[in-house]
């Protein structure tokens, strides 16, 4: 392929091996560190099952059995295995699971071993394959390397992931494949702005395009202006090429011209400067991570394509830089996107409503069965609701359970508000059809989605994703590191769990 995916993106997952039955201590032997996860009360069964139990289970009676590992020890064969041991409660949310999941396998991967096993006894046959499911995303998030320039490469992490003890095979195809999905959303989002630029990242694009058998279009500056897409091209004026695209890909598993059950959209803001208004140094420094609405909504869309689902679906990206400069555009300026309305620019950092605008006109006239966007849109979701959960709008309320549903479940939490016609009202202009954002700031996540909702066609639900959850100190769930790669996980549930699609 030769562009930067291919040639950055070289991480090889872990082979996942699965050992059906109770293991032997010459299988537990060729595995530097266990995992071993068991049920509050173990009854004397399960601790015969496990070499040196008794030992173990002496251990663990000394420490805090709340604590994540609750115990550590070696398993006294030729390769001195390491065993951490989590002692689980058995109601707990997915999303604990998953955070206790993590905890558990950041004890392997500060011990920088090379083959981990997984081992989960003691529960009934749905919660064994449930929590084994979840360590093994925690396993598949903690092996991979997050973007790094530094002159000596990091060592690399576990290469094997052996999971002992179940009595059928469990299928992890799902599992792999999101964890892919959220590995590719976390690089991505971290890629530096001079690393990954609009330029590049078109290239990158268009390299998956063929690599995958998508159908792909670029609708470039010139193209842009021919269709009208002036809110887009407002925020990429300030650029100094015109490397700003919105970029179209199609997954057709069956007819070629089939319409899209589902069409995904991505903010795609390489750099957000905040453009005239220009944002203070601790609001700027991370503006690399802009785009992550983007890596999302791509990172679905290859995680439904590397499935086989049968499922037309579209992904648009919508890709540009918010600068300054003396072209950049002003608070105060009048744009008109390509359905023809017309908005009065307030201010210059609330671009991205402005990117998404036209692209989700575009997805629109492609009549999908149903639209979902991502963006780090606004500050104030994360006010609302912090960096744990992220805010879902939808202009079809009825969907609000399945939403819920689908952040519970899948670890990745929402949480939704109400959008309509008082909120439009409130973007009211005197100078044109409607007012970007209001200079008070108030509940700018609703007025953003409400903002948002009169560039989807009122005929397709609509889901609009703002990604409070995109980044969190120290992980989140599964996911060990700061950005978090949320969404990718939570729109696979929508789609094969909720039957959010069908159902519309």
């Amino acid at each position: 392929m030769g562009n930067l995916y291919s040639d950055n993106y070289t991480h090889k997952r872990p082979a996942i091996v699965q050992q059906l039955g109770s293991p032997s201590a010459k299988s537990i032997e060729q595995i530097d560190q266990l995992l071993l996860v068991l049920p509050r009360k173990a009854d004397a069964g399960v601790w015969r099952k496990i070499p040196h139990g008794n030992k173990i289970k002496a251990l663990i009676n000394r420490h805090n059995i709340e604590r994540i590992p609750a115990a550590t020890s070696r398993i006294p064969n030729n390769r001195q295995t390491a065993v951490a041991v989590a002692c689980v409660a058995k109601d707990l949310e997915p999303f604990q699971q998953l955070t206790q999941a993590r905890e558990l396998v950041a004890d392997a991967s500060a011990r920088g071993v090379n083959s981990l096993g997984i081992w989960v006894l003691g529960f009934d046959d749905a919660t064994q394959e449930k929590l084994v499911s979840q360590h093994l995303a925690a396993a598949l998030a903690a092996a991979f390397p997050m973007p790094a320039f530094k002159s000596k490469p990091a060592k690399p992490s576990f290469k094997t992931i052996k999971i002992l003890g179940l009595e059928t095979k469990l299928d992890t195809d799902r599992v792999a494949v999101e964890a892919d999905a959220n590995n590719l959303v976390r690089w991505l989002t971290a890629m530096p702005a001079n690393k990954l630029d609009a330029d590049g990242y078109v290239k990158l694009i268009r390299g998956m395009a063929k690599e995958n058998q998508w159908q792909y279009k670029k609708y470039g500056v010139v193209e842009l202006e021919k269709l009208g897409a002036g809110a887009f091209l407002a925020v990429a004026q300030g650029n100094d090429d015109n490397s700003a695209a919105i970029v179209h890909l199609k997954y057709r598993p069956a007819k070629k011209t089939a319409k899209a059950a589902l069409s995904l959209v991505g903010k795609g803001i390489i750099f957000d400067t905040g453009g005239t208004n220009l944002k203070p140094f601790n609001s700027m420094l991370d503006m690399h991570t802009d785009m992550s609405g983007s890596a999302v909504a791509l990172s679905a869309f290859k995680a439904i394509s590397d499935l086989n689902l049968p499922m037309a679906a579209d992904c648009w990206l919508a890709i540009t830089e918010n600068r300054t400069g003396p072209l950049a555009y002003k608070s105060q300026d009048i744009l008109t996107a390509a359905n023809g309305k017309t908005i009065q620019t307030i201010h210059t950092d609330a671009e991205g409503r402005l990117a998404l605008a036209d692209t989700l006109v575009l997805a629109s006239r492609e009549k999908p069965g149903m639209i979902i966007d991502y963006a780090t849109l606004t500050g104030s979701c994360v006010v609302a609701l912090s960096e744990r959960y992220s805010g879902v709008f939808s202009n079809r309320g009825a969907l609000h359970p399945a939403l819920k549903r689908a952040g519970r479940d899948s670890g990745e939490r929402v949480w939704p508000f109400p959008i309509g016609q008082e909120f439009v009202d409130l973007l009211k202009s005197d100078t044109a059809d409607i007012k970007q954002c209001t200079t008070s700031g108030g509940g700018d996540h609703i007025l953003a989605a409400s903002f948002l909702g009169e560039f989807v066609d009122k005929k397709i639900p609509w889901v609009h994703v703002d990604l409070s959850a995109c980044t969190h100190k120290g992980g989140l769930a599964h996911v060990p590191t700061e950005i978090t790669g949320f969404g990718a996980r939570f729109t696979m549930n929508l789609v094969l769990d909720q039957n959010i699609v069908e159902a519309n």
